[in-house]
């Protein structure tokens, strides 16, 4: 029996040519996922592990990047349940 879904799992170089190749910095990056700019780093260096929904919320944030035409300013605007860690 097939399982019902497939949890892609992804690494923390994985994460960081992501990042890059979007242009985001691990601050806006992290604002985007209302997560500190450490986590960012952690995941990214492999310190901690990459959380199982990272990359779900990278593919809606890759979609709301193109539809934003590519801008990365504003990103969280409008994201409900998303604020800036502090």
């Amino acid at each position: 029996m097939e399982p019902l879904v497939t949890i892609k799992t992804m690494t923390g170089k994985e994460l960081q040519e992501w990042r890059q190749k979007w242009g985001l910095s691990q601050e806006m990056l992290a604002q985007s996922l209302g997560v500190f700019r450490e986590s960012v780093s952690r995941w990214e260096t492999g310190a901690r592990a990459i959380p199982s929904f990272l990359p779900l919320a990278l593919e809606a944030l890759e979609n709301r990047i193109q539809k934003a035409g590519g801008k990365k300013n504003g990103l969280i605007d409008g994201m409900p349940g998303v604020q800036k860690a502090e």
